[in-house]
């Protein structure tokens, strides 16, 4: 099974496809082709562990078993017991069961999830029960039924050192490819005026130190029967970079800036990131060559009225348009009209779901 290649999906945010895709050539995965909601590619179970361990700005890692065609239950139920469920899953430990139908003469979901639940408990002996941390997915598509396994288990933005967070947080994985879609490739200083509990700030020193973002959290593979827990220990192994002092946070609230540090420390990143309490007025630009400016700020849907916030937004370009010179800015919100407040030339990019609303990244060219 080690050599054995797989279709990979690289579940991602809509509108992030293009970033993952080139994630995935960077990692050296083959022919990486963008289809809604991800990128397809193929591998081995190490490309897949890989994957996992290197993507920065891709959701989930899904990996297809096998396939089989099924035209009723009795048909389901006989070809799922003969399927190798033995070659990938453990018979000691539990799986979860998703199915979706569509298409199909097959219709009844749950019907379908009883019969591959037993199909597995019979055959191999793993339980199956609703909370277990591997997910075994069934799609059922015009009669063709696709089996397919999350390799990832939580989603990958969770990095499993950013235990702090303030309101309406970015996921990990947006701050990552909204600093990709900047140009961002880790030798860039990079200021966040509104830093939070410092996501932008500590996504972009994990790059600048070469660190794999998935370091300091566990995977649902390694419950797995192609886990090697050597293997897997030797790829985890990586000799960091040391990036200059280059990446500094600043917010007004004391405790967001607290927990900004206490994540960086978890992160090993102490060194090259520097948090400060000031708010906006406050801020002026460091003895160093031009970066980024990547800023998160409250928008209406999310923190308070959008009313309130205009002043806050002009505030910001009127700082950044006096101390900022040959700066480039990435600003996130869901308002338009927010962002044409800094004053500032700002394209926007796609519109990318989050909590609810549809937010865009607009970049500004040097200031």
């Amino acid at each position: 099974m080690e050599n054995t290649s797989f279709p990979i999906f690289l579940a991602c945010l809509p509108g992030l496809e293009p970033v993952v895709a080139h994630e995935a050539q960077a990692l050296g995965l083959p022919s990486p082709a963008i289809v809604p909601g991800g990128v397809e590619t193929t591998g081995t179970w190490h490309d897949i562990w890989r994957a996992n361990l290197w993507l920065r700005s891709a959701s989930r890692v899904l990996v297809r078993i096998g396939q089989f065609r099924a035209l009723h239950l009795a048909q389901l139920d006989k070809r799922a017991r003969k399927f190798p469920w033995a070659d990938v899953l453990r018979p000691d430990l539990p799986v979860r069961i998703d199915v979706t139908c569509t298409r199909s003469r097959i219709y009844h979901q749950k019907a379908a999830a009883q019969r591959i639940s037993t199909a597995i408990t019979e055959t191999l002996g793993a339980p199956v029960t609703a909370d277990a941390d591997l997910r075994v997915m069934i799609r059922i598509d015009d009669d063709m039924v696709t089996i397919s396994l999350d390799t990832s288990g939580e989603g990958l933005h969770k990095r499993g050192h950013k235990l702090a967070t303030g309101k309406a947080p970015l996921r990990e994985t947006m701050a990552a490819a909204f600093l990709h879609q900047m140009g961002f490739d880790g030798t860039q200083p990079v200021i966040d005026p509104m830093c939070g509990s410092g996501t932008f700030i500590l996504e972009a020193a994990d790059r600048a130190a070469a660190l794999p973002p998935g370091r300091s959290r566990p995977f649902a593979f390694e419950n797995l029967a192609s886990f090697d827990a050597r293997a897997w220990a030797q790829m985890r192994q990586h000799t960091p970079e040391t990036p200059p002092l280059q990446f500094f946070g600043f917010d007004r609230d004391q405790g967001g800036v607290q927990n900004a540090r206490d994540n960086a420390a978890r992160a090993g990143l102490t060194d090259c990131t520097a948090f400060t309490c000031q708010p906006i007025s406050a801020l002026t630009r460091p003895d160093i060559a031009p970066g980024l400016i990547m800023v998160n700020p409250p928008y209406g849907g999310r923190i308070g009225n959008a009313a309130k916030l205009f002043g806050l937004y002009a505030t910001l370009g009127q700082v950044l348009r006096e101390q900022f010179k040959g700066w480039r800015l990435g600003l996130v919100t869901s308002e338009r009209k927010l962002a044409h407040a800094t004053g500032l030339t700002l394209h926007p990019g796609p519109p990318i779901p989050h909590g609810g609303l549809k937010v865009q990244l607009f970049q500004s060219g040097p200031l």
